[in-house]
């Protein structure tokens, strides 16, 4: 990564979340890019970048980045019931006309605002691979291709997943004309796999994993044949995210999305499930003691009239979970764990319900296992410990909810007060991309977003 140097740098914070809980005087030594020595109750020397509060970088474990470009485009109510299957036709026409130049240029505003938030890795869910009309690139790889130069420009760290989408519905349904642009076969998206991992290997720590996109798109003998390119790779699918999703697996298999899943899939801590929104207690339990992540994007789950996802009961069952912006509709990542816990203190009339335990702190709970899961999720570390990146987020101790805070007080005040405007600095990989809560390159990245979407829009 531009910037990095072999020469030793030193952060230091007033406060720090490490992975054993607050300290106070924490020096960071950084080189090459990772986390070389961490020093708690230090004093801070002569050379020292000073800060006030660091917090590890969170993993946005899910998104569609091109679909940045229509946050707010489907909000007008249609002639009958609106639901994600209206929102997806919309989706469909906004997708139909978009070049890599301007998958590029929608996805790095994306992950600029992404960093701005606290995100420091995104997990790309990536099925927009063929020219419009559905004929395949020369090379398989090229909007993939566009996610990574997006990824470099921004600075964001990426893990690319890119996605086998084959068929329209459950029982190997032939896809439909719109889905033209997604669709491969198994040796098709072989190729494109060893495209992604060309196009990735320009990135420092870039992981690349594969997605079968859901059990409605790939059939149960495709999925048991990706195994062999999934060894060793991070795994992740949609399920269980809408009711019709769920009857219509029950009408094809007799069991419902996640129950089959497990059934029929070696599930491990490979795995992440995204959404998992519709799940029996049974299924709750059963998917917590897999080991696979659970990945929550609560504000797009919300957007589309998802519904929610039984957190409370995973998480008592032992359950791990990350946090993804998925459409982009809006990215805040305070505000997605938020809306989490915000979701089931709805459904179950409590508070600080996702707490591990009486005296704990929401906030620092959430956060926590936001990052440990979402690294699992995304296959690399994360965490301000020896040999992670060096990828960090500084809260602004002057913004008035943080006023006098320190500890879990801080983080609480952060997810449930403050939000994205605390934020002030961003390293990834001890590269300040974000100061006073502005990347670098946002002005650059913006214009010629303006100018794309006006394009597309026109």
């Amino acid at each position: 990564m531009a910037g990095e140097q072999a020469t030793e740098r030193h952060l230091f914070f007033d406060d720090a979340l490490l992975p054993s809980g607050w300290a106070r005087g924490v020096r960071l030594t950084v080189a090459a890019g990772t986390i070389a020595a961490v020093e708690t109750g230090a004093a801070p020397q002569p050379d020292d970048a000073r800060h006030g509060c660091a917090l590890p970088g969170l993993p946005n474990l899910h998104s569609h980045a091109f679909q940045r470009g229509m946050a707010g485009l489907a909000e007008r109510r249609g002639p009958a019931g609106d639901s994600f299957w209206t929102w997806r036709e919309t989706m469909y026409r906004f997708l139909d006309r978009m070049t890599p130049d301007d998958i590029r240029a929608v996805a790095a505003l994306a992950y600029v605002e992404m960093l701005e938030s606290g995100f420091t890795r995104v997990g790309e869910f990536h099925y927009l691979h063929h020219a419009p009309g559905g004929a395949p690139y020369a090379d398989p790889a090229e909007t993939s291709a566009a996610i990574v130069d997006a990824a470099a420009e921004s600075g964001i760290a990426l893990t690319l997943l890119p996605v086998l989408y084959a068929h329209a519905g459950f029982g190997a349904q032939p896809p439909t004309p719109a889905q033209a642009r997604f669709v491969h076969d198994l040796d098709g998206y072989a190729r494109l796999l060893a495209g992604a991992e060309t196009a990735a290997a320009r990135l420092p720590d870039a992981v690349v994993g594969v997605a079968p996109h859901s059990l409605r798109a790939v059939s149960a003998g495709q999925l048991a044949a990706l195994a062999p390119l999934a060894a060793g790779r991070p795994v992740h699918i949609h399920i269980a995210e809408q009711v019709k999703e769920v009857e219509d697996c029950l009408a094809w298999s007799g069991a419902r999305p996640v129950e089959w899943l497990l059934d029929h899939a070696a599930v491990d801590a490979r795995w992440c499930l995204v959404h998992a929104t519709h799940m029996t207690p049974g299924e709750t339990a059963a998917l917590a003691k897999s080991g696979a992540v659970a990945g929550l994007c609560p504000i797009t789950e919300a957007n589309l009239g998802d519904g929610l996802f039984p957190a409370e009961a995973f998480v008592a069952a032992g359950g791990r979970y990350g946090i993804g912006s998925d459409s982009n509709v809006l990215i805040d990542a305070a505000g997605e764990l938020r809306l989490l816990e915000y979701g089931q203190r709805l459904v179950r009339r409590g508070r600080n319900l996702l707490a591990r335990g009486e005296g704990r702190s929401t906030g620092t709970d959430l956060y926590a296992a936001a990052v440990e899961g979402g690294a699992a999720a995304l296959g690399a570390p994360a965490g301000l410990t020896v040999g992670a990146p060096a990828d960090i987020v500084s809260l602004d101790r002057g913004h008035s909810s943080l006023a006098g805070r320190s500890g879990d007080l801080l983080l609480d005040a952060f997810v449930f007060a403050a939000g994205r405007g605390a934020v002030d600095g961003v390293w990834r990989r001890g590269e300040k991309l974000v100061e006073a809560g502005r990347h670098r390159a946002r002005d650059a990245v913006a214009a010629r977003y303006a100018a794309t979407l006006a394009r597309l829009l026109a």
